[in-house]
């Protein structure tokens, strides 16, 4: 940590056996006056190198259900800063948005949570097109947000949100600088989370249509709502659509000029298609079973 003033921001970031990722990560949390590296008793050296780069390592061990390991750190974990920044571990803060962050957590007016977009970096390029980068509420106020309560959270051994969003109370604003969002750990394990997810959102969709509802505690979708809210104001549309992995294959591909990208572009546009192609098995599957019994 740097010997300069610090912010009054606690980062939180999640992890479980992120050696390769965490010390790019922490390393940039200079400003922040505390950070918390929320651990799910990882089997690599992901708490001693947060130990040693002077983050606080708590352990998490998911029981099932709600909370999962983010609102578990709020709900447990004193806070005494006014504002809490939610980062992965293989996500990096550069300087141009901690002078963001620095300018919106001295407003005395500023809202109770703010947007920072995801920047996608994949296989040693940070893509500019695509539409892979997405925005996310990560910046809030203390004591002014939580995430969802999802149907999928009751069954599924994922002990960290995925896809779960903030609610916040109040409005939200938006950071202009992206993160920095590359992870080192390779295709293998990036193919592996995306089947855990897999497996998570067919059974979040299947209660969607089952119920109409994703879960208790939910962000609104508003397709004239912020970024987060309009997300999945369409995902609700689109899950219904068929041919849906061809959907989004063209959207990132040629929608959003993936193909300028490179093979890089075409990859990662097969991929995404390849994951909706499994939301959709596991759903039928899920619905199969429904019908047998």
């Amino acid at each position: 940590m740097t010997a300069r003033a610090t912010l009054p921001v606690t980062v939180v970031v999640a992890v479980r056996n992120e050696e390769v990722n965490i010390r790019k990560c922490l390393a940039a949390l200079g400003p922040a006056r505390r950070v918390i590296v929320a651990d799910s008793h990882s089997t690599d050296r992901t708490a001693a190198v947060a130990t040693e780069l002077g983050a606080e390592v708590v352990q998490f061990r998911y029981t099932g259900g709600y909370p999962k390991k983010r609102q578990w750190v709020l709900d447990t974990v004193p806070i005494t800063t006014e504002w809490v920044l939610f980062l992965d571990a293989d996500e990096e803060v550069p300087p141009a948005l901690w002078d963001e962050i620095r300018t919106a957590v001295a407003d005395p007016q500023a809202p109770n949570g703010f947007l920072i977009v995801k920047g996608f970096h994949f296989l040693g390029r940070r893509f500019r097109f695509g539409g892979f980068s997405f925005a996310a509420v990560l910046l809030v106020r203390s004591g002014k947000a939580r995430f969802e309560r999802l149907a999928g959270d009751a069954t599924t051994a994922l002990d960290m949100e995925v896809h779960e969003r903030v609610i916040v109370d109040g409005w939200v604003g938006k950071l202009r600088t992206p993160l920095i969002h590359d992870d080192f750990k390779g295709m293998d394990a990036y193919l592996d989370r995306h089947n855990k997810y897999s497996t998570w959102e067919a059974k979040l969709r299947h209660a969607f249509l089952t119920t109409g509802q994703y879960g208790d505690a939910q962000i609104a979708p508003r397709l004239f709502g912020n970024a987060q809210e309009r997300r999945r104001f369409l995902k609700r549309w689109v899950l219904r659509l068929p041919c849906e992995s061809l959907i989004w294959f063209a959207y990132h591909y040629f929608v959003r000029l993936g193909f300028l990208e490179g093979r890089p572009g075409l990859v990662a546009s097969r991929i995404r298609a390849d994951y909706i192609a499994a939301v959709r098995a596991k759903m039928y599957e899920l619905q199969r079973q429904v019908d047998s019994k």
